[in-house]
């Protein structure tokens, strides 16, 4: 006699409440998980770019790195895979077949077998794209952010209303929405007093420009913008770079890279690191007098989303581009299109033997290792959000005078933060960037050496290459462009037809006072160029 009736519920089996999922033929599994996935059968499940992610915590990390050392999200976003879905449906369900099995009399029994469904079949569940009853996650986060109704997303976890996911660097406890003025004042007195107090600020704007790429990740999603790129530099090794970009880092989330110098490690250390969860990315203490003139990374901060072909595939990948991008060292100088793009922080001890300076009188004695404690990190980002959270009490002015290229959004919002608590000097030291423009530098001196041999002269690229070479005089080569003539990438002399490229591409640029123009000869078959000066 045959029985369908399922045994009753051997040990094996989970505990009350555990989701059940029967499954039977290969098609059938796919049909099922397909739909009990969609319908949030496991927890902490997200959908991203089409995919499916798992919020898990990450065991073996740092505690306390130092602040020159890469410091990771606690909780990570990780792909489904056929692996990683197979153990989450053991852990957080009792996936089963009914099998048949003889009985005691001789018959036959329907019973419930617990099951991993094949590979080939976990992998035709996840191969879909829409998933469209899972929650969206747009990002993951350190630190809490502002939306951009001005509220503060502070509760860790999934926010439905952003699509973030706050995975805390620190415990904070709330910050209340409307802060007294008792405590503005102390956060003021905090941030200002202590915490920055003695470092080695070569003007106002240093401070002004620091405070505010402190506070640009809590904004970013408020004011919409993008973010210029922030270099930190100083005089002489031991001023305090490290510990500047490791206030940021250690808030929310950061990673140390090495300075690549060919473009196209530069673009693949990029897309490597947008696969990671943090939100500030430094190059961290760049050879002295390093020149920062990268077309990758100009594009890189004037770009909302950041799209290249992802390592290891041929397939390309497109992700937003949400982070804080920084560099350290030791005079540094911008080129290219950088100059324009960049914040910078400048520290000047002005003595030979910074670290031997005499700590006990510091606001904060050893900040360097003050740092790297998580309540004290939470102590920091506490009197932050004190500030941030007063001014949008006071409708968030804005600077509305002030622009910056692409990045006149975050200009007019930062300085107006920073103006609402009398913190003067944002970007006043915006000309001191330009004076470090190498690139602007060697034009702008090349076009003045040329003007004052030749005037307004029309010349082709092949005559005014000859006037570069040295005049012998005696015995002796004498050259009248005193080192000035300008050189390919290589430091090399161009020959005629680069120098044509060259000066082509230069038509119309303004180089302070200088200008090239240009036009067609008598006979109209080369290009001929001039310099214009205007004072």
């Amino acid at each position: 006699m045959t029985s369908t009736t399922p045994t009753t519920p051997t040990p094996e089996q989970p505990e009350r409440g555990t989701p059940r999922v029967q499954v039977g033929s290969g098609p059938e599994t796919i049909r099922v998980l397909k739909r009990r996935l969609a319908d949030g059968l496991l927890p902490d499940t997200y959908v991203s770019g089409g995919a499916l992610v798992h919020m898990e915590t990450i065991s073996g990390g740092h505690a306390s790195p130092a602040a020159d050392e890469d410091s990771p999200l606690p909780t990570t976003a990780s792909p489904i895979t056929p692996a990683t879905l197979a153990g989450l449906l053991a852990e957080h369900a009792y996936v089963y077949r009914m099998r048949s099995r003889k009985d005691s009399n001789g018959g036959s029994e329907l019973v419930e077998e617990e099951v991993t469904p094949p590979r080939e079949i976990l992998a035709s569940v996840l191969a879909g794209k829409t998933w469209p009853h899972l929650p969206p996650l747009r990002g993951v986060i350190g630190a809490p952010i502002l939306r951009r109704d001005g509220t503060l997303l502070q509760k860790p976890g999934y926010d439905p209303a952003t699509g973030l996911y706050l995975a805390s660097k620190v415990a904070l406890p709330p910050v209340p929405d409307r802060p007294t003025a008792q405590q503005v004042r102390e956060a003021r007195a905090f941030l200002l007093d202590r915490f920055l107090r003695d470092f080695p600020w070569a003007s106002p704007a240093d401070r002004a420009n620091y405070l505010a790429l402190l506070a640009t990740p809590i904004l970013r999603h408020f004011t919409r913008s993008l973010t210029p790129f922030a270099m930190i530099d100083a005089t002489m090794p031991a001023s305090g770079k490290s510990i500047l970009t490791g206030g940021p880092g250690m808030l929310y989330g950061q990673r140390i890279m090495p300075w690549a110098d060919a473009e196209e490690e530069l673009r693949k250390s990029i897309t490597a690191v947008l696969a990671e969860q943090v939100g500030v990315v430094i190059w961290d203490n760049l050879p002295e007098g390093t020149v920062i003139d990268s077309a990758t990374l100009a594009l890189l901060v004037t770009a909302g989303v950041w799209s290249d072909r992802q390592l290891g595939a041929s397939r390309n990948v497109a992700v937003v581009n949400d982070r804080l991008w920084m560099a350290t060292g030791n005079n540094l100088q911008v080129g290219g299109d950088m100059a324009s793009r960049t914040v910078r922080v400048h520290l000047d001890p002005n003595m030979p033997r910074p670290d031997q300076r005499d700590q006990s009188t510091f606001g904060i004695p050893h900040l360097d290792q003050w740092i790297t404690v998580p309540g004290n990190q939470m102590t920091v980002l506490w009197h932050l959000l004190i500030l941030v959270l007063d001014w949008t009490g006071q409708g968030a002015p804005r600077s509305a005078g002030m622009a910056m290229r692409q990045f006149t959004p975050w200009t007019q919002a930062l300085g107006g933060f920073l103006a609402h608590h009398d913190i003067e000097g944002f970007l006043t030291n915006a000309a001191d960037v330009r004076d470090i423009d190498e690139d602007e530098s060697r034009w702008r001196a090349f076009l003045s050496c040329w003007h004052r041999q030749h005037g307004r002269q029309p010349m082709t690229a092949a005559e005014l290459r000859r006037s570069g070479e040295p005049d012998r005089v005696g015995f002796e080569e004498v050259d009248q462009w005193d080192g000035m003539f300008i050189t390919t990438s290589s430091g090399r002399l161009p020959n005629a037809l680069s120098l044509g490229r060259l000066l082509t591409g230069q038509i119309g640029r303004w180089r302070g006072e200088y200008v090239i123009r240009s036009t067609k000869n008598d006979r109209g078959d080369r290009n001929v160029f001039w310099v214009e000066h205007h004072s």
